[in-house]
């Protein structure tokens, strides 16, 4: 018999690339590690303002980097990762709070759901260069991903409930305390 497995728990949010990466990883292998993966949607503009940082796209050498080692990794990985066209505008002006709601109620509501609405999400905007942030986008990410049209109304419809904009945020909040501060790449925890 073997051991029981560990628990980690992955904070991110689907405008993070490198979110994604671990993400894939993390699902590609729990069972062979061993582990129980707790998926939890965060905020990773609550992430940049609590630790004081600035995006690395706005650092002109780390924007370099990053978009090297972001299609680097997606070749290593098999994730089919691609930056939106438009990415300034995608990531700085759209950015992704009202995909994220939907995922902390998804997770509320049908967490058994929270994995594949979360991977139709990021195909949307860093493969498919598709939009995240208007209802009838993230209604056919959940479609997509197997929800039911009613249930995804019937979650899209409390994205801006109290409970829901509170969860997020103590969400995100559980993953600045961890130490989560450039992006959300870092933030997993073991138990």
């Amino acid at each position: 018999m073997g051991s029981l497995p560990r628990t980690l728990e992955l904070f991110y949010d689907v405008l993070s690339p490198y979110s994604w990466l671990a993400f894939e990883v993390l699902c590609r292998y729990k069972n062979i590690w061993n582990v129980s993966l707790q998926l939890r949607p965060t905020l990773i503009a609550g992430i940049m303002k609590d630790s004081g940082n600035r995006p690395p796209a706005l650092l002109p050498r780390k924007a370099l980097y990053v978009k090297n080692d972001v299609r680097l990794l997606g070749q290593h990985l098999q994730v089919p990762i691609h930056l939106p066209k438009d990415f300034f505008f995608v990531v700085f002006e759209k950015g992704s709070l009202t995909a994220m709601r939907f995922l902390t109620v998804v997770k509320l509501e049908h967490p058994e759901l929270l994995e594949k609405v979360s991977r139709e999400l990021w195909m949307r905007i860093w493969s498919r260069d598709e939009d995240i942030t208007e209802p009838q986008s993230i209604l056919a990410a959940a479609e997509k991903a197997g929800m039911s049209t009613g249930q995804a109304q019937e979650l899209l419809e409390r994205v801006s409930t109290p409970q829901v904009k509170n969860q997020l945020k103590e969400t995100t909040e559980a993953a600045c305390k961890y130490g989560t501060s450039i992006d959300v790449q870092p933030s997993t925890a073991a138990q």
